[in-house]
């Protein structure tokens, strides 16, 4: 058991450097280590990685809040097109956990392992989409976030990787995007955290220790050092070459993918 909750605070470490060296939270890492954690400790193949993404979801909670007051503190949050933006996240979460329930782990991880494909060479080469001509409107805000709302529930993300893209593109100037999609996050990670507790609550394959979907164990693990580890990531990004790290996560999400396609679809 202290075997398993080290491996937790190292991983809360990990998962809060990597957020603050590249903004794009710890959702990434985190899911699929608790995969293979879980699959370790024997937790049942139909339920561990919706335990995994479910179990992301709430450290995410936890993390964001800190991010959000960072943030807000700099004035770098437009809450104006946060309201909208919320609002649509809401409801595509609660759908986004509800499509989750419905698929068998083999295929919640072959869906996992696409959505890594695609952010690894997102971040391999660079791509980003070009600005647009005018800041959006608040109907596309709402289905903006519906859409946003739906995968991050589904992949147990901040929704950053997909939010920072979408922000930028509409013409909202990096570091405010950044700071809006951290705001974006709260709202993803409740909804998504507060659904997995309703869809999981009477699921009998889940381990002791277990509130609905959510692993508390691997929970109180995780956010103990994240939120600390997160402020160190954020000051190396000004020291070390980010560039290369990015390159380096890249393989490691390659890596995943590789590993939950080949291991589902042969």
């Amino acid at each position: 058991m202290l075997l398993t909750l080290a491996l937790y605070l190292l991983l809360g470490a990990a998962a809060g450097v990597v957020a603050g060296l590249f903004g794009i939270g710890g959702g990434l890492l985190i899911v699929p280590v608790l995969v293979f954690s879980f699959g370790l400790q024997g937790m049942s193949p139909e339920v561990l990685t919706h335990a995994a993404v479910a179990t992301s979801l709430a450290t995410i909670v936890v993390t964001s809040i800190s991010s959000v007051k960072a943030h807000h503190a700099r004035g770098a949050v437009r809450w104006d097109m946060f309201k909208p933006v919320a609002l649509g996240i809401l409801v595509g979460a609660f759908l986004g956990v509800n499509t989750a329930d419905k698929l068998q782990g083999e295929h919640l991880q072959i869906a996992i392992g696409i959505f890594a494909f695609l952010v690894a060479i997102q971040m391999a080469f660079g791509l980003k989409p070009k600005a647009g001509s005018e800041e959006p409107q608040r109907k596309e805000l709402g289905i903006a976030g519906s859409v946003i709302g739906y995968a991050s529930a589904i992949f147990g993300i901040g929704g950053g990787t997909l939010s920072v893209p979408y922000l930028t593109w509409r013409r909202v100037e990096m570091q405010k995007a950044v700071a809006t999609s951290a705001a974006c996050g709260l709202p993803i990670a409740l909804m998504g955290a507060l659904t997995n507790i309703y869809v999981g609550w009477d699921e009998p394959l889940l381990a002791p220790w277990s509130l609905g979907y959510i692993y508390l164990p691997a929970f109180v693990g995780i956010i103990i050092t994240s939120s600390f580890c997160a402020k160190i990531g954020a000051k190396w990004a000004h020291s070390l070459p980010a560039d290369l790290l990015k390159k380096i996560f890249a393989v490691f999400l390659l890596l995943v993918s590789l590993r939950f396609l080949l291991a589902n679809l042969l």
